[in-house]
């Protein structure tokens, strides 16, 4: 169920975000710009004082001016005390490490959102799944947010939406009227599952979007994979419980659109660097952020085959990953033996 009944907050909610790379950053600017008491987490003291103070995160967001009810800390203490809400933004796969250092200071009330697309390697667990497990809370306490949110474009405030997803519709509704604003637009559903799958599968078929783009194959190619992707994306999350629809929407094909099209994705980038010849250990040195995509094919992998799913674009990307497979090989939907039944 998609609803879009939330209004703007009458009073500032007191809010928490934990991560101050580039989309933690930009999030918080999305809180604060609709009216919250924002706090921001970073690791390093130098970049909090650099946001309290210059209004800026030049590591992850250059020139882009921060608001100035916007304020940073390296201290979790200070950042947490009093939150109603708590955004977590750091990678998948630091995730459980993170929460077993703050879980004794997030306020016993408070709602947990999980910003993140991947699955932890090893247990193959979604985040939210992590949040459970380390947290304990009731599932109704915790949220996950997800849609096509490139950080830089909503960090210039170019309009876009975004899906809050919580088993609970209250709770999915209080996350998305507090993360909304003129340019940010929240829509909430009760497919968790959906939502979250959506948000790491896309990252999967991005890579090898950016693999075919770095070769120098064309619109046709790239259209082909984009379009085999989504139904790949569907039929695994239906195989796990997810609804469909959830994917036809912002969590699943307008993820994908933005992700697969845009120089600013990451995992774009790292597939393009991919298709270019470099190896994977020298993506890696190359990219100055996560690529989620790059850590959640082995554990996708795991899990489809647990559930017999077809995933031919993720284990080819595997492949060019590991080495065994030519980049200008990679023709995933071109694998059936068989006449392919519709689309």
């Amino acid at each position: 169920m998609i609803n879009d009944n939330a209004e703007t907050p009458e009073t500032p909610r007191r809010v928490a975000v934990l991560g101050a790379g580039s989309w933690g950053t930009t999030f918080s600017k999305i809180l604060a710009d609709g009216g919250n008491d924002v706090a921001l987490w970073a690791r390093r003291p130098e970049l909090a004082r650099e946001i309290s103070q210059s209004k800026r995160n030049s590591d992850y967001l250059p020139g882009i001016n921060l608001p100035r009810s916007l304020w940073a800390s390296d201290k979790l203490h200070e950042v947490l005390d009093g939150a109603e809400q708590v955004y977590l933004s750091v990678p998948a796969q630091s995730l459980r490490e993170n929460l077993r250092i703050v879980r004794e200071l997030i306020p016993e009330d408070a709602i947990i959102v999980s910003l993140m697309k991947g699955v932890e390697k090893g247990t193959g667990a979604r985040m939210s799944e992590v949040i459970l497990q380390e947290l304990g809370v009731d599932p109704n306490r915790v949220a996950v947010a997800s849609g096509p949110n490139l950080a830089l474009e909503i960090a210039k405030e170019q309009p876009t939406a975004a899906v809050m997803s919580s088993a609970s519709l209250e709770t999915a509704t209080a996350v998305a009227v507090t993360a909304r604003n003129r340019y940010f637009r929240s829509f909430v559903n009760t497919d968790v599952i959906g939502t979250e799958f959506g948000g790491v599968l896309k990252n999967l078929i991005a890579v090898a979007i950016g693999i075919v783009d770095g070769v120098g194959y064309g619109e046709n190619t790239k259209a082909s994979i984009i379009t085999r992707g989504l139904a790949e994306m569907t039929d695994f999350s239906v195989a796990f419980g997810a609804r469909a629809e959830t994917l036809a929407g912002l969590a699943g094909l307008g993820d994908l659109i933005a992700t697969c099209e845009s120089s600013l994705s990451r995992n774009n980038t790292a597939g393009r660097l991919l298709g270019q010849g470099y190896s994977f250990s020298e993506v890696i040195k190359q990219m100055n952020q996560t690529a989620e995509g790059l850590s959640s094919v082995a554990p996708i992998l795991e899990l489809a085959l647990s559930k017999g799913v077809d995933m031919p674009i993720a284990s080819q990307v595997a492949e060019v990953l590991a080495g065994t497979l030519a980049p200008r090989d990679i023709a995933p939907h071109l694998t059936t033996d068989d006449l392919p039944q519709g689309e």
